[in-house]
């Protein structure tokens, strides 16, 4: 958890911040921390990161576009180096709030860095809940409550967001009960599939987003939301033909791994992964996208992020890395069957 001391120096910086820039990672957790803290000073533009693994270089080229006096980092692990350097010849202060495990030597002395698993009392709750602790403000709890349960956590403020909204949760309890079988999952759907789209659209997205009063003026399709809406149901029909496809595929298979792979021209491996990980607790599962000599891989089950780093290991060009039940890599498309070699034999 983080300390009272650090909620209030982060307060102090968005308060001292008149230009801020929020980059923030492509999932509901990175949008609704920037949502939180846009809204909570009501300035600052934002800016997901589409890279991976780590967030390149290139993006500073927007802290110069925008003419940022702050800059902020939201719920992403890994930064280039020369991300940094650029920023420190400016003289602009970053900000960079986590909750993912890494290496803290990496992290330069002039990066004010937050993370509660570096902590007294180590936690990693997500960051959308952290920004909530730090703003606090009652009528953003249900854009909170979007970012904590896509990320597989229940806050202490359900209970408020649940008596507000009771209609829009359907007495569902657990996190991803929520983000599978309620209109507030659909929300956070939404969102997801909605930073999936052109820029453009993303950007108008974020407009909405920055200035809506209620989860229903979400829900509800107008003319300020229509296209995200369409969006929503062209990308959702997509991930429905590929999750049934995955369905069967169990069906066929009951090994302890599921392995699924697919391709096209959108990666939702992190949605079908973690689906199939709530319809299928006790299996280790492998979602595979291939896009051109590279598979990115998504991986869900107890406990492992360590198996799937010793499984890239010594794999050229490999990288690995997230939360203990819920991993991303990337490996060469001519290594992928190692990497299935090498994880199923772990798992033996």
């Amino acid at each position: 958890m983080l300390t009272s001391t650090q909620i209030s120096e982060i307060r102090e910086h968005l308060e001292k911040a008149q230009n801020p820039v929020f980059f923030f990672d492509n999932d509901q957790d990175g949008l609704c921390s920037f949502l939180l803290l846009q809204r909570f000073i009501g300035r600052g533009r934002g800016i997901p990161i589409r890279s991976f693994p780590s967030m390149d270089k290139e993006y500073f080229r927007r802290v110069k576009e925008l003419n940022a006096d702050y800059v902020f980092i939201l719920d992403k692990p890994l930064v280039a180096k020369g991300f940094f350097e650029e920023v420190e010849k400016e003289n602009i202060p970053v900000v960079w709030i986590d909750h993912h495990q890494i290496d803290k030597s990496e992290i330069p002395e002039s990066v004010y860095y937050y993370n509660p698993l570096f902590s007294e009392d180590k936690s990693s709750e997500p960051v959308t809940y952290l920004s909530y602790l730090i703003t606090k403000k009652e009528s953003d709890k249900w854009i909170a409550l979007v970012g904590c349960i896509s990320d597989k956590f229940l806050p202490d403020f359900f209970p408020d967001v649940k008596k507000e909204f009771p209609e829009l949760l359907n007495n569902k309890k657990s996190p991803f009960e929520i983000f599978y079988e309620s209109d507030f999952g659909k929300i956070a759907r939404i969102f997801g599939f909605g930073l999936k789209d052109k820029t453009t659209n993303v950007i108008n997205m974020l407009r909405f987003l920055m200035k809506v009063k209620s989860p229903f003026d979400v829900l509800e399709e107008s003319p300020k939301n229509k296209t995200m809406h369409e969006h929503f149901e062209y990308v959702f029909s997509k991930y429905q033909k590929f999750f049934q496809k995955a369905i069967a595929l169990e069906e066929e298979n009951k090994e302890k791994i599921l392995f699924f792979q697919y391709g096209g021209d959108m990666s939702i491996s992190s949605d079908l992964s973690n689906e199939l990980n709530f319809r299928f607790p006790n299996k280790i599962i492998v979602v595979v996208y291939i896009s051109g000599v590279k598979a990115n891989i998504s991986v869900r089950g107890k406990k492992i992020k360590e198996l799937v780093v010793k499984s890239i290991a010594g794999l050229e060009n490999a990288t690995g890395g997230g939360h203990e039940d819920a991993v991303g890599a990337t490996v060469r498309i001519d290594d992928l069957e190692q990497f299935k070699k090498n994880l199923t034999e772990l798992l033996e």
